[in-house]
């Protein structure tokens, strides 16, 4: 029987590709296919005349170049001396993802398909040629072309007997992220628009200012300064040195352009960090320093200037299994105060937390990735989770998970500052504690005079820890702030495995790595 094994590569600049090329592989997983999605030059394109199917996802940028991780499976797959028959045993497919709004509109999809056909390959479809100009985007060209290319595959493979399609509600399981797109709030942004004197009606069609520059993916041609300003500028973000650097450029005030170089020279960054790092000062506050200089700023500097708005990952923390129709997370509105008189804010929880669905629709963007924590396959297999905090999230999805399917070697160690404020999900492990799904023990850290937190209920409980580990095979899952948390808890486990089990100091810290390395100790946390 032929093997049921696909490999996606994909060539991605800003992201896209590789987000569309992910999501071919969770196509390719549910169709029952062993697959792997690698990055062109991450691949041995060596090994490409032993592979049977592939599919190609690539980006083009500037004026029609390959992106940077697919620059030398470029120059190797154009040289003059491989044989012309060389992937004749390859069934190939072709996705670019490019900008009719360039004159070299997916260049490197149209030129990879037509090597790949001189090279013997055999093409299942025709090159697909997604386009961001397009008003739904490139899944307009994505979709359909994915639904035939589909039909094609299943026919050369079909699925094993017994085997159906995985439904597409399954959209992820524990472990995984859902990364979110956050965006300026309107106050911020009006604010910006006064500083730099520019009408947020105004619409404009955005040029690269140099020849190599690429745009933002999915920003609409023409736009409004407004549209530019709420969705892609991180104006709430701390500027770096280069954006002091930058803006000294266009000053024409001269105090206000000598405090921009001092900001911006190897000298001026002891006073750079007491004005930006420290306070957490943003982008908008800066911009208020130096009015004379920010309103002679031209716009089509702005994406150069300040950074694009970067997504925000969150741990799911809802199983597909409890909630098959939704995503949950489990966020902290960030909120903090500095030197400065206005608080600090998080952008993408203080944006979350400011929609109302109830006063009209709105739209989130997202889309889940896959984590990196992987929960054991065999339902004898018990978990130690430590998930202080929000950190818990993951341990929610995995619990939801495990309890669908009847899984009861489930141990949480939870902790925060007060049961009465921050118990996230108190009456959810309650009620599985009484049903006998769930051993849970919880740190609140400041319900008492002694600070107390879940690395001393690890050391407590340390028995059950090393029994669990020993004897069972446990496997530990750490999630959380990654301050002093994560090396607490480690130690706590070192301390575990020498009064339990008897190690030296130096065998408990070999132990542990040996438990990390063989995945039976996973850790993700995040600053």
């Amino acid at each position: 029987m032929v093997e049921r094994k696909l490999l996606v590569l994909f060539g991605s600049q800003t992201g896209t590709a590789q987000d569309t090329a992910e999501r071919i592989g969770r196509e390719a997983k549910r169709r029952h296919f062993r697959c792997r999605v690698e990055a062109l030059d991450s691949y041995d394109v060596a090994n490409l005349i032993n592979e049977l199917l592939v599919i190609f996802v690539c980006a083009t940028t500037g004026q029609g170049d390959p992106p940077d991780n697919m620059k030398m499976f470029w120059r190797f797959l154009f040289r003059k001396n491989l044989p012309p028959g060389s992937l004749c045993q390859l069934d190939y497919a072709v996705l670019g993802l490019g900008d009719s709004s360039y004159p070299k509109f997916n260049f490197v999809a149209k030129k990879l398909h037509k090597r790949v056909l001189q090279l013997g390959g055999n093409p299942l479809l025709p090159v697909a040629l997604g386009d961001d100009q397009h008003d739904l985007g490139p899944d307009a060209v994505v979709d359909p072309w994915l639904l035939a290319l589909w039909d094609k595959i299943l026919a050369l493979y079909p699925l094993p007997p017994g085997l159906e399609i995985i439904s597409p509600d399954v959209r992820f399981s524990a472990g995984d992220v859902v990364m979110i797109q956050p965006q300026n709030c309107p106050e911020d942004v009006q604010q910006f628009c006064q500083l730099l004197r520019l009408d947020p009606d105004r619409r404009f069609v955005l040029k690269p200012t140099e020849p190599d520059a690429s745009l933002p993916a999915l920003l609409p041609q023409p736009c409004t300064i407004r549209h530019l300003v709420t969705h892609y500028l991180d104006i709430s973000c701390v500027p770096r040195r280069s954006f002091f650097e930058l803006l000294s450029y266009f000053s024409t005030n001269e105090l206000e352009r000598e405090k921009l170089q001092e900001f911006s020279s190897a000298q001026g960054q002891e006073e750079l960090y007491s004005y930006c790092n420290r306070p957490r000062r943003t982008t908008l506050e800066a911009l208020w320093d130096f009015p004379h200089t920010t309103c002679a700023i031209p716009p089509e500097y702005l994406l150069d200037l300040i950074p694009r708005i970067r997504p925000r990952a969150f741990s799911i923390a809802s199983s597909t299994l409890a909630h098959p129709d939704r995503i949950q997370i489990l966020m902290a509105v960030v909120r903090y105060k500095t030197q400065l008189s206005k608080p600090r804010r998080g952008l993408c929880s203080t944006w979350l937390a400011s929609l109302n669905p109830e006063q009209g629709d709105f739209r989130v963007p997202l889309w889940v990735k896959k984590g990196g924590m992987k929960f054991p396959a065999d339902p004898d297999t018990p978990v130690i989770m430590i998930g202080p905090g929000t950190g818990v999230a993951p341990f929610r999805a995995a619990i939801q998970e495990r309890v669908a399917q009847g899984r009861r070697g489930n141990c949480l160690f939870f902790g925060c500052r007060q049961k009465s404020k921050d118990f996230y999900c108190q009456a959810e492990w309650e009620e599985l504690v009484t049903k006998g799904f769930l051993t849970l023990f919880t740190a609140f850290s400041r319900d008492q005079e002694e600070k107390v937190y879940v690395q001393h209920r690890i050391q407590e409980n340390q028995r059950l820890v090393w029994e669990l580990l020993n004897s069972r095979n446990a496997h530990i899952y750490l999630a959380g702030n990654a301050k002093q948390m994560p090396a607490a808890v480690a130690e706590a486990l070192q301390l575990v495995l020498q009064l339990e089990g008897g190690l030296s100091p130096s065998e408990a810290e070999e132990h542990l790595i040996a438990l990390e390395r063989s995945q039976r100790f996973q850790s993700e946390t995040w600053s």
